[in-house]
């Protein structure tokens, strides 16, 4: 995680505890707005943040806590490894439709030059593009990304 999502997570992990130590102290009506940011990290921990990402013969297999995916090999047309700037190159301006913040961004990310990309991010750096022919691409960063590239590219 980089530290710039890191000191996000840490500040949003902190805001049900704070709205629960205000609800106690001045009344129960932020009690509520606590329960829900906690059903929502639940679910973004559950549904949306990828645990693993496991190069297999012929697949990578995207495990989640609640499901798993399957993206045949054969179907990539390019594995790479991307820095910030590489990554702006070939998007262009970008917005996250989805989760972001908390453990990082996660969904959606529309860009200008290649629309809609499925993104699992969890650094705002060292980043794996992986191209699907005619599928939507996906940018991820597996924790060994250089090695990442290797291993799924077959080298």
């Amino acid at each position: 995680m980089s530290p710039l999502i890191l000191v996000l997570t840490v500040f949003l992990l902190a805001l049900p505890a704070v709205f629960l130590g205000m609800s106690a102290v001045r009344g129960g009506w932020l009690t509520l707005p606590a329960l829900l940011l906690l059903c929502i990290y639940a679910w973004v921990w559950l549904w949306f943040r990828p645990t693993l990402f496991v190069v297999r013969p012929g697949i990578l297999e995207v495990i989640w806590p609640l499901r798993r995916r399957q993206l045949r090999r054969e179907e990539f047309s390019e594995v790479k490894h991307l820095d910030r700037d590489e990554l702006r190159r070939r998007t262009g301006w970008g917005m996250r439709v989805g989760a972001g913040g908390l453990w990082g961004g996660f969904g959606w990310l529309w860009t200008e030059k290649r629309g809609v990309v499925q993104m699992y991010v969890s650094r705002t750096d060292d980043f794996v593009w992986i191209e699907r022919g005619g599928e939507r691409p996906w940018l991820i960063t597996p924790e060994h990304p250089a090695t990442f590239v290797r291993v799924l590219s077959g080298r």
